[in-house]
């Protein structure tokens, strides 16, 4: 292969490093000296600009179906094409949120950094080699780390981004440790070849620590118990911007790839989960981990007083729902993941972008600065009640469907027998459970009255614009689920081949 097919094939990942410098370029050198509210339109004209060509590259450029180069570090199917679609998607998104928020003056960094952190996302979901892995994985939190601590007049913002770096350090070490062990187990960088060099003899205890470490290291991530506790103090503090990004896009790049090396990397060591018939592998523990995200995360949640923490108390809720479908261990649960990932993005960045309504309020997000807030906005009320009830799996929005494909995997996933079926039950249970928190929120919108003193709630006609689309496509995934289904299925029966 010459130089000249290899950029052909990694030219989505050029158009928007080639936007992040642009923007970098144009904000300190033309734009320097303007008004900080032309700076970020102009960031964001171009960051979207970027972005959608990229999109628009994944999706009309004549590539070949299947592309595999360097033993793995680039892999072109259409599970990697629909993963990277999803995360242009949700980038664009974050980029948009991004203009309703000015919380510093260096623009142009911080589109930048959100630019390089899509990069990275990009390449993490498009690689089976876990040399490339780790280092996509490494650009992504690097990013977010800082994007994290942009709010140089907030307390909170540095707090949250030295806490999210320190506890990210510690994970990035055991995952690194843990993929030096499954090299030298294996003495292969392909997840594929990594699963046929550990296939057939008995589970070596070198490979039973690596796969801890591995777990350790992708369980920061996705912020699943007991390594979650960077997250509720990385959703409050940081801008709210770069708190909807790193809830929404990393998640999806982060569970897409945990699921990748899982089922490929580790195909064959996988144990079994059934109850009461445990066997060594790695789904006991990924089934422990997600018992502990599920009870953790909502019984936590339900003492919450600020909607941000809420949301990040949910999301280590929903990780404990997500890995239930990596259990499944079939292309049904693949499929589901996908889906349900997606689903929960779209969900909490349009929640996140409501909260930018009362993010200059004192309150910001306490849940009194909701009160009343269905009397003050109306529409963006209607679209926080669509979110909210969607996050809380309520028929028939996404969420519901989401969870419903989920436990459906996981059922099916050991035949007739149902051995899952211990897991399903706590995952309802918890789901039940969560109701209480989502209606406490609900019930501060729309029956809560506001004070007297409550200030105007600053909503833009663009905002808006922004929140009802991210509504409108949680209910159209609802109405139609087939749409991305249809899509998700065939690409994931391509896992492993």
């Amino acid at each position: 292969m010459n130089y000249k097919e290899l950029l052909i094939l990694v030219a989505p990942e050029t158009l928007v490093l080639v936007a992040g410098l642009l923007v970098l370029g144009v904000d300190l050198g033309w734009m320097r000296h303007r008004a900080v509210a032309s700076r970020t339109r102009v960031a964001v004209a171009l960051s979207a600009l970027g972005l959608v060509a990229s999109l628009v590259w994944s999706i009309r450029a004549n590539l070949p179906a299947q592309a595999n180069l360097f033993d793995g570090m680039l892999v072109l199917d259409p599970l990697t094409r629909l993963g990277k679609q999803v995360v242009l998607i949700l980038s664009v998104f974050a980029v948009l949120v991004s203009a309703h928020s000015q919380f510093t003056r260096h623009i142009g960094e911080y589109f930048l950094l959100l630019l390089l952190a899509t990069i990275g996302m990009m390449f993490l979901v498009s690689s089976e080699n876990i040399l490339v892995i780790f280092i996509a994985l490494e650009l992504l939190s690097l990013s977010l780390y800082i994007m994290t601590a942009f709010n140089k007049q907030s307390i909170q913002s540095a707090e949250a981004a030295l806490k999210y770096f320190l506890f990210g350090g510690m994970s990035a070490a055991f995952m690194l440790f843990g993929l030096s062990l499954i090299y030298g187990a294996s003495g292969e960088l392909n997840l594929s070849k990594i699963a046929s060099s550990l296939k057939g003899a008995s589970l070596d205890p070198l490979v039973v620590i690596a796969m801890i470490m591995v777990v350790i290291g992708f369980g920061f991530k996705v912020a699943a118990v007991p390594f979650h506790l960077w997250a509720p103090d990385a959703y409050q503090g940081a801008p709210l911007p770069a708190a909807a990004f790193i809830a929404s896009g990393s998640k999806v790049a982060s569970f897409f790839i945990l699921a990748k090396v899982l089922l490929v990397g580790f195909a064959g060591t996988e144990g079994s989960a059934v109850w009461q018939h445990f066997s060594k592998g790695w789904m006991p523990l990924i089934a422990a981990v997600a018992v502990a995200s599920m009870i953790w995360g909502n019984l936590a949640a339900i003492v919450q007083k600020s909607v941000r923490r809420l949301l990040a108390y949910s999301a280590i809720a929903h990780a404990g729902y997500v890995l239930v479908a990596v259990l499944a261990n079939n292309q049904q649960g693949m499929a589901s993941l996908l889906y349900y990932v997606v689903t929960y993005a779209l969900t909490v960045a349009g929640a996140f972008a409501v909260m930018l309504a009362v993010d200059h309020t004192v309150e910001r997000d306490r849940f009194s600065s909701l009160a009343g807030f269905a009397r003050r906005e109306p529409l963006l009320a209607l679209c926080m009640m669509i979110f909210i009830l969607s996050l809380a799996g309520i028929p028939p929005l996404a969420g519901f469907f989401g969870k419903f494909y989920v436990f459906a995997a996981a059922l099916q996933s050991t035949g007739t027998n149902y051995g899952l079926l211990w897991l399903v039950i706590i995952a309802i249970a918890m789901s039940t459970v969560s109701l209480y928190y989502y209606l406490a929120v609900l019930k501060q919108i729309y029956v809560a009255p506001a004070s007297e003193a409550a200030p105007l709630v600053k909503s833009s006609i663009s905002l808006r614009a922004l929140v009802v689309v991210l509504a409108l496509l949680v209910v159209g995934l609802s109405l139609m689920p087939t749409l991305f289904l249809s899509r998700a299925r065939p690409a994931a029966a391509m896992i492993g081949r």
